[in-house]
Order: structure tokens, then C-alpha cells, then sequence
């Protein structure tokens, strides 16, 4: 075993990427890229100030600045289609259950052009993030405090049955859904694997 690590991590949205880097998610998007790639000649002064910072209180009143500044250099929405913040907003506001043709015609082009400019921004395509939408929607749910069953989860979200659902959770969490609760939710509250008792 190695040397205990410690660190912090930034989970940034597609607009986020565009607005505190200048350049769209799709270019980071299955990547490891280094921070110096990102940040340039302020990534040592930063990572130093962080380093020796003495109480997360402030590490995080540091990282603020750093990414406030960056905020405020303009590079928010720089060369982002209008139409892509739409079909984004679209799908979030129907969560994710929206024909992806019907918003095609909302925005005035063509599916393959929507999914080509949609996928170069955020590195999803359309599909690929109505699915992510649906899914992080289920998510929420069975965290929430009045879980429901996972047919019933399902159902709220969109899916035609529980075995779509099941089919997501091994694809985008990388367990099944009975594993993915059991490391969320205390054992008392699980009663059968994969049922949610409600409390």
C-alpha cells in the first residue's frame, strides 16, 4: 500500500468545461489530461497554495478564487450554438423523455446535425445524454427519502420496464442495481435484493 493521498475533485457540467476552460467537454470527455494542459502557468502556484493551505475551509475558500477568476476571464458560452444550450435544456426539463426528432424540428436541423453539433460540445450525443438525464433521474430517486421500488422508479422515469433500468445500471454505474443500493443505503432499509422498503 501506498502513501496516504489526499486530494480534491471537480465535477464540472458541459457548460462548466466551456466556462472555466474555454473549450467544449467533448475534447476532455474519456481523457486523462493534466492540469498544467488546463490551467497553464498558474497550475504550480495554485497546486502550491493548495498544498499548504492548513484547513480544507481554506483549500476550498482557494479554489473559489482560482475558478471565480477563470469565470470571469469571459470564456462562458464562447462558441457554444445556441441551439445545443436549448436541446440540452429541452432534454433536462423532460428528463430525458423527449424523441429526439421532435427536438431536431424544435431547433431547426436535422437529427444528424443535432447529434454531430450536440456530441462535438458535450461529448454525448443527444441519445446518449436523454439516457444519462433518465438514468441520474432514477438515481436521485432511490437516494431520496421516499425511495420507491425499482419497477416503480422505472416507471416515474421513462423506462419501458425494470429490465431497461437494469440494463443501465451495469452500462453507466458499472454494478446492478441491487449492488449499486446496498453501498447507498443502510442493510435495514433493503428488504428482497432490489427492493426498496419504503419507510
Amino acid at each position: 500500500m501506498g502513501e496516504r493521498q489526499t486530494g480534491l475533485q471537480l465535477q464540472l457540467t458541459w457548460r462548466g468545461a466551456r466556462a472555466l476552460l474555454g473549450l467544449p467537454a467533448a475534447e476532455l470527455a474519456g481523457d486523462t489530461v493534466d492540469l498544467a494542459a488546463l490551467l497553464g502557468r498558474r497550475t504550480d502556484t495554485l497546486l502550491d497554495r493548495l498544498a499548504t493551505a492548513t484547513t480544507w475551509a481554506q483549500r476550498f475558500d482557494l479554489l473559489d478564487v482560482e475558478l471565480q477568476a477563470m469565470a470571469d476571464a469571459g470564456r462562458a458560452d464562447r462558441g457554444v450554438r445556441p441551439e445545443v444550450g436549448h436541446a440540452w435544456d429541452r432534454l433536462q426539463r423532460t428528463g430525458g423523455n423527449l424523441r429526439i426528432a421532435e427536438l431536431a424540428d424544435e431547433v431547426g436541423w436535422s437529427r444528424r446535425h443535432l447529434a454531430a453539433q450536440f456530441h462535438a460540445e458535450t461529448g454525448l450525443t443527444p441519445k446518449g445524454a436523454a439516457r444519462v438525464i433518465r438514468f441520474e433521474r432514477v438515481c436521485d430517486r432511490l437516494r431520496g427519502p421516499n425511495r420507491p421500488a425499482l419497477a416503480a422508479a422505472a416507471a416515474d422515469a421513462g423506462y419501458v420496464d425494470q429490465a431497461h433500468l437494469s440494463r443501465d445500471f451495469r452500462e453507466l454505474a458499472g454494478s446492478t442495481a441491487t449492488a449499486w443500493l446496498r453501498e447507498r443505503l443502510p442493510s435495514a432499509e433493503l428488504d428482497e435484493p432490489g427492493t426498496v422498503v419504503r419507510s
